[in-house]
């Protein structure tokens, strides 16, 4: 679209003869091809436009052949040819253009907003920036209800839902949809409106949903005093689609746990199933479901708030506990305590309490109570000085009444204790001194008697107890625990001739020892299984036999790791003075030699020594 004469490029040749001789280096350009579009100066070589308004959609590449030729161009002159390559650049002279006037879409009621529902094209024989499109919605039925963005990679128009459609209320939108060139150049103008305009139509298909509210949240209000089964309200919900399927109502049951409310599943109505209480819990927030009857899938929720309305149900009482006291020295009228006092009610027009002393106790009474109105109230006192020896405490009863209706009263107690104060009024001592009387003793004194007698009791007890537990004691306490290893009987034998007691044929054959044989007479007060050892050789004396038993128990691996003691009773054969007994030896006619001691060892020591003079006493 360039005008004509516009410049293109300037090509130049070169004549290698004498510039100065003659013609032979006079060089004229010519075209030899490229007409009728571009023409070249015969003296410059440049190349200029010589149509007017090229079309680059009709044509967008030219091929044009300049010829150079010497001798001012007359005939008998050299030349030259060069091939120049001419593309055609785009600019903005085609508007966009849709490839039918009239579109058509479906899209079901229950689209979300946002859905694409389809896609328009506008084509545009420009290239690159001059071809970018914008779509819009210019006018149409549903301008509120559709919408349409522009892909910027494909330059399509999507129509998307914008708001929620009816299938019930409107089937069919007609809308006008416009695409034109964001860049647009003014000299082109003349060419026409860079845009063009399409009609589309998007009907709306039926689809089954749920019961739709009349509100989307309830409000309803009841009276804490209510009685069961009391209408609050009711909520109501349709099907929107056009069979106008019945529906049913329920409560959600995870936002009333306790099942205070109830609901007609007919007609809605809301009524109470449990008594109410402002004070525990005032705000109750329900979901109500209305659910198709022909069709339990399709349901729908809508919250409901129910408030409990206030009833005066509560009586004032003490904002807490009140404990107070009174100087001894007290004046009359003089204020000791202000009275405050709370309601767990919450009326109107705001509380108001009065105060006064219960009819039984405001006759006699040492105290007034002074109403402040101001929900507040003072104790006084009634006298001059109080003795705390007389009276160490007073209760007053105080009657707080409000002022709602049906009236609501309560009785608190006060308790003022009689103390000794300082000449600032204040306590030192609330306590009466015990009184020692000559006719008897004091409580202090009484209390300490009584500790003196449970203190010895106890000493009494816990000596018994040590004592008690000292004859439970082993009779062998060393360093090495041996406890473990002795088996104590506890009892006296019956002497030689007693033979039920304990098997002495056992002693003297060793070899007859029987696996776990115990004493028969008693039971035993801790039962050890016996070791089960050889017997010994029956022509062995005692040293040979004690020796043996030694030796087997240091080797023993069963053996407890620490020392024990191990006890042996076993009578020889064949003994040289046949009884040690001192008794049996001095009824024996001869005199016995009892030297052979003194070899048995240090073991036998005592023996030899004992036995061993025996015979130089008698000389002497």
């Amino acid at each position: 679209m360039s005008d004509v004469g516009t410049f293109v490029v300037q090509v130049t040749a070169t004549d290698a003869d004498d510039p100065t001789y003659g013609n032979s280096a006079k060089v004229v350009y010519s075209i030899l091809q490229g007409q009728p579009y571009f023409s070249v100066e015969s003296e410059t070589g440049i190349i200029k436009t010589a149509l007017l308004n090229m079309d680059r959609e009709n044509r967008e590449q030219y091929q044009v052949v300049i010829q150079a030729k010497d001798m001012g161009g007359q005939m008998g002159g050299l030349s030259g040819t060069t091939t120049v390559n001419i593309t055609l650049t785009d600019v903005n002279d085609n508007p966009p253009r849709f490839p039918q006037s009239t579109y058509q879409f479906k899209t079901p009621e229950s689209s979300p907003p946002g859905t694409p529902i389809g896609r328009i094209k506008a084509s545009d024989a420009d290239v690159g920036e001059n071809a970018a499109i914008e779509y819009s919605i210019t006018e149409g039925e549903g301008l509120d209800m559709f919408d349409v963005i522009t892909d910027q990679e494909t330059q399509e128009g999507i129509i998307t839902v914008k708001k929620l459609l009816d299938f019930e209320k409107k089937k069919v939108y007609t809308l006008k949809v416009e695409a034109s060139n964001p860049h647009v150049e003014p000299r082109f103008l003349y060419l026409g409106p860079f845009k063009d305009s399409a009609t589309v139509r998007i009907m709306v298909e039926d689809v089954d949903e749920p019961p739709i509210f009349s509100k989307l949240a309830y409000i309803l209000q009841i009276r804490e005093d209510a009685q069961i089964n009391t209408t609050i309200g009711s909520v109501s919900a349709q099907d929107p689609d056009a069979a106008r399927n019945p529906v049913k109502y329920s409560v959600d049951r995870h936002t009333d746990m306790d099942r205070i409310f109830n609901i007609d599943s007919g007609n809605g109505s809301i009524f109470t199933s449990k008594l109410l209480d402002r004070e525990t819990l005032l705000w109750h927030n329900i979901t109500v479901i209305a659910t198709e009857i022909n069709n339990p899938k399709q349901s729908s929720r809508v919250p409901l708030y129910i408030k409990v309305l206030d009833v005066n149900d509560n009586a004032p009482e003490f904002a807490e506990f009140y404990e107070t006291f009174v100087c001894e020295k007290a004046k009359a009228d003089q204020l000791i305590q202000t009275l405050r006092a709370v309601d767990k009610d919450d009326p109107y027009s705001g509380h108001q309490f009065s105060f006064s002393l219960a009819p039984e106790a405001a006759s006699g009474s040492n105290f007034t109570i002074q109403d402040n109105k101001d929900n507040t109230a003072g104790i006084l006192t009634r006298k001059n000085g109080y003795n705390r020896h007389e009276m160490s405490t007073y209760l007053l009863p105080v009657v707080i009444s409000d002022n709602d209706y049906p009236v609501q009263s309560s009785t608190g107690t006060v308790t003022v204790r009689v103390c000794a104060c300082d000449h600032h009024g204040n306590m030192q001592s609330c306590h009466a001194e015990a009184l020692v009387h000559p006719t008897g003793l004091s409580t202090g004194a009484l209390i300490a008697i009584l500790l003196c007698i449970v203190t010895l009791l106890v000493t009494v007890v816990l000596f018994a107890a040590l004592r008690r537990q000292r004859k439970k004691e082993p009779l062998i306490i060393s360093k090495e625990d041996i406890r473990d290893n002795i088996v104590s009987y506890n009892d006296e034998g019956g002497g030689e001739e007693d033979t039920q007691a304990f098997d002495i044929g056992t002693l003297r054959n060793p070899e007859a020892i029987e696996d776990s044989k115990l004493r028969r007479d008693i039971v035993p007060e801790a039962l050890f299984l016996p070791r089960r050892t050889p017997a010994a050789r029956d022509n062995t004396d005692v040293r040979d036999f004690i020796n043996q038993r030694l030796k087997e128990n240091d080797t023993d691996p069963t053996a407890p790791p620490y020392d024990s003691l191990a006890t042996y009773a076993y009578e020889g054969t064949g003994s040289v003075a046949d009884s040690l007994s001192s008794l049996e030896s001095v009824t024996t006619d001869g005199d016995q030699d009892y030297d052979y001691l003194s070899d048995w060892g240090p073991r036998f020591k005592k023996l030899a020594d004992m036995y061993g003079g025996v015979d130089s006493d008698k000389d002497s």
